[in-house]
């Protein structure tokens, strides 16, 4: 199998710069996996095609203003994308600006300074940050939101943007990327969700910069995932194996909860409460052993989320699909419609 083979055609119009006015007033294509029929309808109607005990997995991390702009001691400018902490003031990074080992580099007015200790491949570099104290209110007050290459303006993230680009329910912060999916629930959704006897719990995975990033081998099964750090709390396990072993329905809400679950599954045959790792790759082929149903965005060709929808819907169903999407004038991407697969 090869990566060509979840290639389509985007005309450029249809990448959502924007989110939609309100987040529940987003698009729904319904999927059904058993059959061949696809229903247009909003996001709000979401609540009319769960059943009442249905168990609805989220992903509670919340996006960190991880992007900040600064300068080399030549006066140079740099752009630095903080993507995991490796403890003791070390950070892996994507800089955008060249350096090598040793370099220092400049951000917050002064206020951080970061120093290159290891160059690995690409933009990827460990940095010791200086002081690592108080990072969180650095990023705060000078941090942007790190929007996706493919949302294209001038200025950059706007203050709307640090509102919509995250779900109601983040919680935890780490993310370098939203999980999109969760975007489009509000408040009353829901709450509507609930009244009609439909279960929610969270799980976290804090979204790293391997989701922007194109695969660059031809064969599938060649494609390595970054790993990416999640969190299964006591309840959160204990009410997903109740509806397990009960059979009811456990619906993911994004490709992310979807990898955690299935990474508990693959590991200890159950989600297990704990922390970890997860470099799951789900492609054709893969089996899943937790969820039932998938709440998903439409994502980018060629792209592992892609692939990871494909394996759950069939790959020849979901481009169909996307064809179906592109006809009717869907939103892709981040700030994109969405589609249910059932």
């Amino acid at each position: 199998m090869n990566v060509s083979d979840f290639d389509y055609l985007l005309p450029p119009d249809r990448i959502a710069q924007l989110p939609a006015a309100r987040r529940d007033e987003s698009r729904l294509m319904v999927v059904e996996r058993a059959g061949n029929q696809l229903r247009h309808l909003r996001f709000r109607d979401l609540a009319e095609l769960l059943h009442p005990g249905d168990l609805l997995v989220v992903n509670d991390t919340r996006v960190v203003p991880a992007r900040l702009h600064g300068h080399k001691e030549s006066g140079g400018k740099v752009e630095l994308l903080l993507s995991r902490p490796l403890g003791h003031g070390r950070w892996e990074a994507m800089v955008r600006g060249t350096t090598r080992v040793g370099s220092r580099l400049w951000f917050a007015d002064g206020a951080l300074t970061a120093t290159v200790e290891a160059v690995s491949e690409g933009p990827l570099r460990t940095l010791r940050l200086e002081p690592a104290t108080e990072l969180d209110a650095i990023l705060r007050d000078h941090g942007e939101i790190p929007l996706p290459p493919y949302i294209d303006r001038p200025a950059g993230d706007t203050e709307e943007d640090r509102e919509r680009y995250q779900t109601v329910f983040a919680a935890t912060p780490g993310a370098v990327a939203a999980p999109t999916a969760g975007l489009h629930f509000t408040a009353e959704l829901l709450a509507h969700l609930a009244a009609r006897g439909i279960e929610r719990v969270a799980v976290t995975l804090h979204v790293g910069p391997g989701t922007f990033r194109p695969v660059a081998v031809e064969r599938v099964t060649d494609h390595r995932m970054e790993t990416e750090r999640y969190v299964v709390s006591a309840h959160a396990a204990a009410a997903i194996e109740a509806a397990r072993a009960a059979r009811r329905r456990i619906i993911a809400c994004g490709t992310t909860a979807t990898r955690v679950l299935e990474t508990c599954w693959q590991r200890h045959g159950a989600v297990v409460a704990g922390a970890g790792e997860s470099d799951l790759f789900l492609y054709p082929g893969a089996r899943f052993g937790v969820v039932d149903g998938l709440i998903t965005n439409f994502h980018l060709p060629r792209s592992t989320l892609l692939m990871l929808v494909a394996a759950f819907a069939g790959r020849e169903k979901i481009l169909a699909a996307y064809a179906e999407a592109i006809r009717a004038g869907y939103r892709f991407y981040s700030y994109g419609d969405a589609m249910v697969v059932v």
